[in-house]
């Protein structure tokens, strides 16, 4: 399966003036790494304000000019400058809109759908591919004369999801497509989206909603404080176990059905020295306090955690307990590197019950 979209390093800041001339640059995305490839569907969890439409707005090149962009962005393989972003955007890449206000009140749908065309040859062509579109999708030929507020907000998300695959896009963004929709329309949307996967297509899709991104997706990537923590295959979202990030597994441990295990603490306004979770994290060590951890690759997933894996290396653990335990726990296997100090405690513990 080929990489549709790579997104490597990307870091996101936005230059501010505050109390008069006092520059500010605040970084609302930092070293933002993950990839989409053909027939599949990468979502993207986060909570408001963590820097996920920014996501978007960069892929397609509409970010005000006030922001700096460093990293870069490859689609089929390409690096995508500005110029670039404007000439494929709307035709191989497409985005899906977050409020069906998108939509023109004072416009038809069908003639929003069509757009622009140079001559009446390109309108007919549009007007048939259109009507095609909106079919696929259940929207008859009544639909086509209605204005955006004669639709229900199931119909109005259909027409955006039509408007955009007018094209025939490899890439589809959809920004926050279920929120305001009732149960029906929001199960209608994921079976919608589930079927661009079916027809080759490739679905970067960001949502708050975890309900939503563990039915549609492939993969999932969290997002933290602008930064993403962990990228994990769905299935592993099932069992809070099976996760890496302190925080990924304690955000599926607060779902209802896992019994709303609530833990305390915010995600960090501004721009911290060390992990940014180090405040709320039950495995944080001294090394998280004032370095940041890379996202790195462990068995098939993404990870940014200096301790994710809980092991006990010898150089760690000599720090914290004595020489004799090491040996102990050496002589029953191979050790990986990294791990907290909570866990040599562990270790330390287990030595004194078996000593009893």
């Amino acid at each position: 399966m080929g990489k549709l979209l790579e997104v490597n390093n990307l870091s996101i800041s936005f230059t501010q003036y505050v109390q008069g001339l006092n520059r500010h640059d605040l970084k609302v995305i930092s070293d933002l790494s993950l990839d989409i490839g053909e027939s599949e569907i990468v979502a993207v969890l986060g909570s408001s304000g963590s820097g996920k439409s920014l996501l978007a707005h960069t892929i397609l090149g509409i970010l005000p000019y006030n922001a700096h962009v460093t990293g870069d962005v490859k689609f089929n393989g390409e690096i995508l400058d500005q110029e670039k972003k404007e000439k494929i955007r709307g035709k191989e890449i497409c985005l899906i809109p977050q409020s069906v206000n998108f939509l023109d009140p004072l416009m038809k749908v069908s003639q929003q759908a069509v757009g622009e065309c140079k001559d009446d040859n390109e309108r007919k062509e549009k007007k048939i591919r259109q009507r095609e579109v909106f079919a696929k999708y259940g929207l008859d030929e009544s639909v086509d004369d209605l204005y955006p507020f004669e639709l229900s907000g199931g119909m109005a998300r259909k027409v955006l999801l039509s408007t955009a695959l007018l094209n025939d896009p490899d890439l589809l963004i959809a920004d926050e497509p279920t929120p305001g929709l009732d149960s029906k329309s929001v199960e209608e949307t994921i079976q919608d989206i589930r079927k661009l996967k079916d027809q080759g297509k490739g679905v970067l899709l960001i949502t708050h909603e975890i309900d939503v991104a563990l039915k549609t997706a492939d993969r999932i990537a969290i997002f933290y404080s602008g930064y993403v923590i962990e990228i994990n295959k769905v299935e592993n979202f099932l069992n809070s176990d099976n996760l890496l990030h302190p925080y990924t597994k304690a955000l599926v441990d607060a779902l209802p059905h896992n019994g709303f295990k609530l833990t305390e603490g915010v995600q960090p306004l501004e721009e911290v020295s060390g992990c940014p979770y180090y405040e709320n994290c039950p495995i944080s060590s001294d090394k998280c306090a004032n370095n940041k951890p890379e996202l790195i690759e462990h068995d098939g997933a993404m990870i940014r955690c200096f301790n994710f894996n809980k092991a006990v290396s010898e150089e760690v653990v000599d720090e914290v307990v004595s020489e004799e335990v090491v040996d102990e726990v050496v002589s029953e296997g191979p050790v990986e590197e990294s791990v907290s100090e909570e866990i040599a405690e562990e270790v330390n513990g287990e030595e004194a019950n078996d000593g009893a």
